[in-house]
């Protein structure tokens, strides 16, 4: 009777004994607070209501969370709530508000006669959130915490064959919410599945299993322990793996010779664990974790792991997500290189722990604590280090040990996230390392790594990576702890913050991994966006979908957008930072070399990444392009490119291809590109599983791609030696181009311009928002100091010079010295067509970078509704939207888009869709009008680039800087288009370093030069 000690999960429908899952509609009442008076033998029903209250009691859906039950347009229970580091409470432990919201849940279960002739029968709630009283048939039996944790209450004495009801009360706030502050939406209830289940007599209560492999022998030592349900060995327990042709006594221990599982190659085999009273079956992975000389190895090799901190949540249902959601999930990680997920911050849903054992991913599993809000009182009362919480921390640590500890997948426990330090640290380790030795220990919350295997920092900077790498870090102050943690290998548990358009420095980061062996890669944060599905009009339940952050729900004390960080959009769309990151990722990396060291990329490195497999699975194949034409292709011979792991082999292009690509005709550029592709039906039972069905593919997979520009694009031809003309009114005529007396360009072969200047603001992302740490301050508040948010143009001089006009002046913002001249000669090509040269030289005392350097040219459009179906056809880096310090992904190509399709729609709008190293674009306008846009190669200082950085939009930046959520952009009847030099990089500040000095953007005298020709 009461709460069962914790036990392990067999996968689901893996044991013989029956079950009944208790998850649809239960009765539900919230009351205001934790003294509720409802009468846990009142059912909820209708016509037995002896609540206090009269209100009637509603249906609702377990699991789930009642502030979610009518999403998204209506919310009967209260709303969702999103704090970051600070508890939505007053800091007083371990005491909450009286304002406690509490639902109390109803339902009726059937027993079986059967079950009560023999055994046991228990209730097993996976998750309740955050503190839960149970009763039956009106009898109170057990209280239970731990929200992302299984509790077990055996019921036994209570109930009786046929119906019974169960009596569940959930309190949002409890003792126990100081230790679950994992920067998350406060949602409250059962999500969490529910069951019923029959423990038989000589039942198997927990099974644990050691699954070493030697990879110097080839062997697997295979042992399985079985206890019953007095907590002793099971009597008779007998274990088989039919496969490998054994069947033993549990608690014996065999080896033979087996194949082992890793990420890359995820080898199960199938086992079943019998007692005369249950079988049970399990899948077994052998592999071994281990660290030598500071380097984290698996089954005695080095391991990078590139990995993702996954938060369980879906924009609908919050943290009670679907197996086939789960599917999805790992499918995703799986098909963008991801080979590790650190469960951020606490254990999954046991069953995305099955699918990482099947699919092959590393896990770092962690436990249900943080306590971050405590840094508001500078850690005083942290439950950390306060004796009085020892048992509960280590109970929690426990509990999830025994849940997860038979899977494979996992290859570090971790004690938690932000807690701080204190003496339950060593507690909580003491105790796993009792229940399995087999697994180093993490938790980054304490730096000194005394009571951990590995070194945990997060968001540490490239050059502090760098210093550590080579074991360079500053020194601890005590020296045995110092040379101690010298000797652990080093792992950032959260880097490159994926909020909003980001992370930059991907590759900086990526490199250093490859280059140092005691760093074991990096988890990014984080992988989806936690936004909630609401409307535009929630009372009238009309209006557009989209999904909400912090402060979209009535809060009055929130983080705000710091929800919305992932590499997945709420809807799964993959944004342009997982994009990136699977080209980071790559396993097989095609990488441009310069070789002869004058600075020009001349051959083709690629690189088998993985751990554990050859290429044989991959073939090479190449493409020589300009523009869309394909001028050859072909496939390096297998023979040449079979690469063992770890080895490396340099491309140079064929001659045939160099020599096509001199004799190309055209302006535009020539690539060879290679592209590492996962042959088709290779590896079938391997690969297959999360290939299959992948859209557009063909069950085909890049596994990694690079290019040689085997010939750069060529120069502009001369222009024509139309002359340019002043007409009577004053303005100026040259080919297609207007301008007024003053110099504005007014149109461009009948085609309204609303504004064409100088340019040197953006739309804020999250990062420019941010302020990097220890900065003075963000990039944003640079840019406001220095008025680029509000540039206004003053022209000085328009005249005609040499058959060319040219126009003079200066753009500048308010209250500062700093500014930007410029000089803009327009010289005709044809009646149709105009060269524009601009020069732009900065002027004044700038305090640092600038968002972009260009210019910003409105194109009106007759039907405002039409701009965002304009079409784009355009040659340069791409397809997706990249910036100076997001560049892996990009490449050499042409594409065709809509305007619609060139915006990225992040849940927060900020600046998006920049593509660079365009040489050449045709925008097809309302009305059939075309602009083509042709490049020369634009100048930064000193350096020369290629082409420009184009970017498209139906909406002025300052409307996109002022929108909260994608629906209240409208295009606004003019066709907005940024031709910069150079736009500044992206970053991570918003929790982390910022933009880079090799990708940020400072005041420097630019050109660009672009040809602009009208038809239609």
């Amino acid at each position: 009777m009461g709460i069962r000690p914790a036990r392990f999960r067999p996968p689901t429908g893996a044991s013989s004994a029956e079950t009944v899952s208790l998850d649809g509609d239960w009765r539900f009442r919230l009351f205001p607070g934790a003294e509720t008076g409802a009468d846990p033998a009142d059912d909820g029903s209708s016509s037995s209501n002896s609540s206090p209250a009269s209100d009637p009691w509603d249906i609702l859906t377990v699991p789930g969370h009642w502030q979610l039950a009518g999403a998204p347009d209506a919310w009967p229970y209260g709303k969702p709530a999103y704090t970051n580091v600070l508890y939505p409470i007053p800091l007083d432990p371990p005491r909450v508000p009286r304002d406690n919201p509490t639902g109390e849940y109803r339902r009726t279960f059937d027993v079986p006669e059967s079950w009560l002739a023999e055994g046991r029968v228990v209730l097993r709630f996976e998750g309740v959130d955050s503190w839960f009283t149970v009763a039956v048939n009106g009898t109170p039996l057990a209280v239970s915490h731990g929200s992302r944790l299984p509790t077990e209450i055996d019921v036994t004495e209570h109930v009786r064959a046929g119906a019974n009801l169960l009596a569940v009360r959930v309190t949002q706030w409890s003792a126990f919410t100081y230790v679950e502050d994992q920067d998350q939406w406060w949602l409250s209830g059962i999500f969490r599945s529910v069951s019923l289940e029959h423990r038989p007599v000589g039942g198997i209560e927990h099974v644990r299993v050691s699954a070493e492999y030697d990879h110097t022998s080839g062997e697997g030592t295979l042992r399985v322990d079985v206890t019953g349900p007095d907590g002793e060995p099971a009597p008779g327990a007998r274990v088989t793996v039919a496969e490998l042709g054994i069947e033993v006594g549990a608690g014996e221990e065999v080896t033979l010779a087996v194949d082992p599982w890793s990420a890359e190659v995820p080898r199960l085999y199938d086992a079943s664990v019998t007692t005369d009273a249950e079988t049970v079956a399990l899948r077994i992975g052998f592999r071994t974790v281990s660290i030598v000389d500071g380097v984290f190895l698996v089954n005695g090799a080095p391991v990078k792991l590139k990995g993702v901190n996954r938060h369980e949540f879906e924009p609908t249902a919050g943290r009670t997500v679907s197996p086939e959601q789960m599917r999805q999930d790992v499918l995703l990680m799986k098909r963008h290189h991801v080979n590790a997920v650190r469960t951020s911050h606490y254990p999954p849903h046991p069953h995305f722990l099955d699918l990482c054992d099947e699919y092959g991913l590393y896990v770092v599993d962690e436990n249900d604590l943080e306590t971050h809000g405590f840094i508001a009182a500078g850690w005083r009362g942290n439950p950390t280090d306060d004796p009085a919480w020892t048992d509960v921390l280590v109970d929690r640590v426990t509990r999830m040990v025994h849940r997860d500890a038979h899977h494979a997948s996992i290859i570090l426990w971790s004690l938690g996230n932000e807690a701080g330090e204190g003496r339950n640290l060593a507690a909580m380790s003491a105790a796993i390392r009792a229940l399995d030795p087999s697994r180093p220990i993490h938790y980054e919350g304490d730096w000194s790594s005394e009571h951990v295997d590995v070194y945990s920092r997060m968001y540490a900077s490239t050059q502090e990576v760098a210093l550590i790498g080579r074991g360079e870090e500053d020194a601890l102050a005590d020296g045995e702890l110092d040379a101690r943690r010298r000797g652990l290998p080093f792992m950032q548990c959260e880097y490159v913050h994926a909020m909003g358009n980001g992370p930059g420095g991907f590759t900086d980061y990526d490199d250093l991994f490859d280059a140092h062996p005691r760093l074991m890669g990096g988890f990014v944060w984080e992988w989806k966006d936690h936004g909630i599905s609401r409307r535009e009009d929630l009372d009238a339940g009309t209006g557009e979908t989209f999904y909400g952050y912090g402060g979209d729900f009535g809060e009055t004390f929130h983080d705000g957008t710091f929800i919305a960080d992932g590499l997945l959009l709420p809807d799964r769309t993959p944004s342009p930072g997982m994009v990136e990151m699977a080209a980071v990722y790559a396993p097989v990396r095609v990488d441009p070399l310069d070789v002869d060291g004058d600075g020009v990329s001349d051959h083709l490195l690629v690189r088998n990444r993985y751990t554990f497999r050859d290429t044989a699975h991959v073939r090479l194949a190449w493409s020589l392009h300009q523009g869309h034409e394909v001028l050859a292709a072909g496939e390096l011979d297998d023979e040449d490119t079979l690469l063992a792991p770890g080895e490396e082999l340099l491309l140079d292009a064929p001659e045939e291809a160099v020599a096509l690509a001199a004799q190309a005709p055209g302006r535009e550029p020539v690539w060879w590109t290679v592209r590492a592709v996962q042959r088709a039906n290779a590896g079938a039972g391997l690969d297959a599983a999360w290939l299959d069905g992948l859209d557009g593919l063909d069950g085909e997979h890049v596994l990694g791609a690079g290019q040689l520009l085997l010939r750069a694009q060529r120069a502009l031809p001369e222009a024509g030696d139309g002359a340019a003309s002043q007409g009577a009114d004053g303005g100026f005529a040259v080919g297609p181009a207007r301008f007024d007396r003053a110099g504005r360009l007014t149109a461009l072969g009948g085609v309204a311009v609303r504004t064409a200047r100088v340019d040197a603001w953006r739309a804020s992302t999250d990062n420019d928002h941010a302020k990097q740490w220890e900065a003075a301050r963000s990039d944003e508040e640079t840019w406001y100091l220095q008025g680029l948010a509000l540039l206004t143009e003053r022209l000085d001089t328009a005249e005609v010079v040499d058959d060319a006009v040219v126009v003079s002046g200066r753009v500048a913002g308010p209250a500062t010295e700093v500014g930007l001249a410029f000089t803009a000669t327009w010289r005709a090509v044809a009646a149709d067509a105009v060269d524009l040269d601009l020069t732009i030289v900065p002027e004044g005392q700038w305090l640092g970078s600038v968002p972009r350097l260009g210019l910003l040219l409105g194109l009106e459009q007759p039907d405002p509704g039409a701009v965002a179906a304009v079409e784009v056809d355009w040659a340069g880096l791409g397809p997706e939207e990249s910036y100076a310090d997001s560049t892996k992904a990009a490449l050499g190509g042409a594409w065709r888009h809509t305007v619609a399709d060139w915006q990225t729609r992040y849940t927060h709008p900020q600046e998006n869709g920049a593509r660079r190293g365009v040489t050449s674009a045709t925008l097809t306008l309302d009305g059939g009008r075309t602009l083509d846009l042709e490049a020369a190669d634009s100048e930064l200082g000193a350096r020369t680039l290629p082409g420009l950085e184009l970017t498209l939009r139906p909406w002025t930046d300052q409307a996109l800087h002022a929108a909260a959520h994608p629906h209240d952009l409208v295009p606004d009847g003019v066709l907005w288009v940024h031709l910069d030099v150079a736009q500044h990089g992206v970053g991570t500040a918003a929790c982390g370093p910022g933009v880079l000095a090799n990708a940020a953007l400072r005041p420097a005298p630019a050109r660009l030069r672009v040809r602009l020709t009208v038809g239609g």
